[in-house]
């Protein structure tokens, strides 16, 4: 998909950011919208559904940290990017941003450089949904720099080998059978735990943070009130 085809959206309640950040994407053949609080946000994007959203996160009338935990309750935006715009410093921010389902954040103030080639990285993550699944033969799977070997429960990434508890395991083979598919927390109650098991609320939450120790936080996004997909 060239530059000209992604929609983003643009929210910051200061009209000046807005308008550089728009100046610098149009140039760049983006199909640029711009909201000033999170309320707005939602309108534009629910009409929109841009590819990715660039959310301030102190706004009025709705924050960013709020309005990121809404747009992720709205089916059709499970495949859309979110990244803050976060202070230097504000890593409360940032971990908050995280937890509300943000995929990235960027450090404002931002060179024009800068913010074309994290908006172009970002971007490139809307393909991962047709994510090439190689399975090497029946009981080894690869996915970029991850290989899964379903015989020995073992995960490989990069030069890394480890074996792992078979529910995390479970789980892991779950959400790589289909990247960028979102899980619903049924789905996968029932497929790594089965209907006639009663867990906790919180075990795919315990589960789900193990996993993201020993992988890394970037593999598995959380879309709040729904579920999780796995990302390259």
């Amino acid at each position: 998909m060239s530059e000209n085809q992604f929609k983003v959206l643009l929210v910051d309640d200061e009209l000046d950011i807005l308008e550089f950040l728009s100046y610098n994407l149009e140039k760049e053949g983006y199909e640029v919208f711009t909201a000033r609080n999170g309320v707005e946000a939602l309108k534009v994007a629910e009409k929109q559904v841009p590819h990715l959203i660039i959310l301030d996160v102190m706004m009025p009338e709705m924050d960013g940290i709020a309005a990121c935990e809404e747009l992720r309750k709205i089916p059709a935006l499970s495949s859309t990017i979110i990244a803050f715009l976060t202070a230097r410093g504000e890593d409360y921010s940032q971990i908050a941003g995280f937890e509300a389902g943000a995929d990235d954040y960027i450090t404002k103030p931002v060179r024009p450089k800068v913010l074309v080639s994290r908006v172009k990285a970002l971007l490139k993550r809307t393909g991962e949904a047709t994510q090439t699944v190689e399975v090497v033969d029946s009981n080894t799977v690869t996915i970029g720099n991850l290989l899964i070997d379903k015989e020995r429960y073992l995960i490989r990434i990069g030069d890394n080998e480890m074996i792992l508890p078979r529910k995390e395991f479970e789980l892991l083979s779950l959400l790589v059978s289909k990247p960028g598919k979102v899980f619903t927390r049924e789905e996968i109650y029932y497929s790594v735990w089965g209907e006639n098991v009663v867990v906790g609320d919180r075990t795919i939450d315990v589960h789900i943070r193990k996993l993201r120790e020993k992988i890394g936080n970037e593999h598995i996004k959380t879309l709040k009130g729904i579920g999780y997909k796995f990302v390259e």
